[in-house]
């Protein structure tokens, strides 16, 4: 994978074959001292690898894309966070538009392809004051893997979906350089251009669809994100409900048997 990379301009890349996690390798002090804009890794094997609240993230060894990067977004206030995770998912979502099914974000920042998850995200802030000293952002994008045998609701991989293998090298360059162009797009004041485009990627994110919090279950759309992560939904009944991460579920549609 090494070979056909084309990072953009100002990246330091480790590959190690096999790691307990990309993320924390990302502490280590050599690393964290680079002088690169970016510090990389990846890896063709995680021991220890998880997702949002430390979800577990199955892939099977050299088949997928497994990475994680560090910069200093200091431009960031610390309650405009959330727009490092909008432009990542950006990112991936469009590298992934080769798909034969719709790609869209499900908030917060899950990649799906059609009603199926394709890629898991999470990314991690110091706060310096009021702003982003450092973000550690880590991908799992389920490539070239055939068979899922967790218990993972509802996986998929481009291969299952293409019915053939896809690179990861030029796959991984492609997201990045996307990555870069939104970075320098906030960094140059277009958090709203960021802001419309996550919006308008969003799983459901149009009509009415069912969800449910500790109340119980209910219909909604989804009415905004706000800069701090944070979902606003309307429901049925026109009244807003706004919640953080975790603390609403997207639940199945029903099936149309009429």
């Amino acid at each position: 994978m090494t070979d056909s990379l084309n990072l953009p301009r100002g990246f330091y890349h480790l590959h190690l074959p096999t790691t307990d996690s990309t993320m924390l390798c990302l502490l280590r002090p050599d690393l964290a001292a680079r002088s690169e804009e970016f510090v990389l890794v990846t890896t063709d094997f995680q021991t220890a690898g998880h997702g949002q609240r430390g979800t577990v993230w199955e892939a099977a060894a050299g088949r997928n894309l497994l990475f994680s990067f560090a910069f200093h977004p200091t431009f960031v206030s610390a309650g405009g966070q959330f727009r490092l995770s909008e432009a990542l998912a950006l990112a991936v979502a469009e590298s992934l538009d080769v798909l034969p099914a719709e790609v869209s974000v499900k908030w917060p920042n899950d990649i799906y392809a059609g009603d199926r998850k394709i890629c898991g995200m999470l990314l991690e802030h110091d706060l310096r004051g009021t702003h982003i000293y450092n973000t550690r952002a880590g991908v799992g994008l389920n490539v070239n893997q055939q068979r899922f045998e967790g218990d993972a609701p509802n996986p998929v991989s481009m291969r299952q979906l293409l019915g053939r293998d896809t690179e990861r090298g030029p796959l991984l360059s492609a997201i990045l350089h996307r990555f870069c162009a939104y970075y320098r797009l906030l960094r140059d004041g277009g958090a709203a251009t960021v802001d419309e485009r996550y919006a308008a990627r969003l799983y459901r994110r149009e009509g009415l669809h069912p969800f449910s919090d500790a109340a119980g279950p209910f219909s909604a759309c989804i009415h905004a994100v706000r800069p701090d992560g944070r979902l606003v939904l309307r429901d049925a009944t026109g009244r807003l409900r706004t919640y953080a991460f975790k603390e609403v579920k997207f639940e199945p549609e029903e099936e149309n048997h009429g």
